[in-house]
């Protein structure tokens, strides 16, 4: 059986607020811990919202230009019951992802749903749950921050799929049919 490459894995936790982000390397079946921490807005008035969305591009273009990462996974926003807020959140994950695409890194998603299924075990658990599974997996000294502990359980999240997604791809037709794809973001 071929030795899988090692892979440099992004995790990030969009936030209008504070955003998480989460680096682990993935050699074979091991994961490690590179960095971790957050990008905080909370300085910027409320109001100036194109001023958040800069910090947050800025950071994650920043983070990804110093950790060379190789992929990227972010969260996918669920709609809240405040429809502003499920807004305002799918601004500051557009400015994550356009942040991602920009330095030409292949951007998966998952759900929080997912990302708990994978590195708890359980779709439900608790936020206290991901930091102490997170922290066991990477083998940290202490609990991440909670927007850290997601973002690093996005990289695991993929970490432990994107061997899956390739067995997959390479057993069946997972192609994209002409008229369904996008080019300089228009349909043909």
């Amino acid at each position: 059986m071929p030795k899988l490459h090692k892979m440099r894995i992004i995790g990030i936790d969009p936030g209008l607020r504070t955003t998480g982000f989460g680096v682990i390397d993935k050699d074979g079946s091991k994961i490690t811990y590179v960095a971790s921490g957050t990008i905080s807005t909370v300085h910027i008035d409320t109001g100036d919202l194109p001023s958040r969305i800069k910090v947050i591009f800025e950071g994650i273009q920043e983070i990804v230009t110093h950790y060379q990462p190789d992929i990227a996974s972010v969260e996918i926003v669920f709609v809240n019951v405040n429809p502003q807020s499920t807004l305002l959140l799918g601004q500051a994950r557009g400015a994550c992802i356009a942040a991602l695409v920009s330095k030409q890194l292949p951007v998966f998603e998952y759900t929080a749903l997912q990302m708990k299924q994978a590195v708890v075990g359980y779709g439900r658990a608790q936020k206290i749950q991901i930091q102490e599974m997170v922290k066991r997996l990477l083998l940290l000294p202490s609990l991440p921050g909670m927007d850290a502990s997601d973002a690093l359980g996005l990289a695991i999240t993929h970490a432990h799929t994107n061997d899956s997604l390739k067995k997959i791809k390479s057993a069946t037709t997972t192609e994209r049919k002409h008229s369904a794809m996008y080019k300089a973001g228009r349909s043909y």
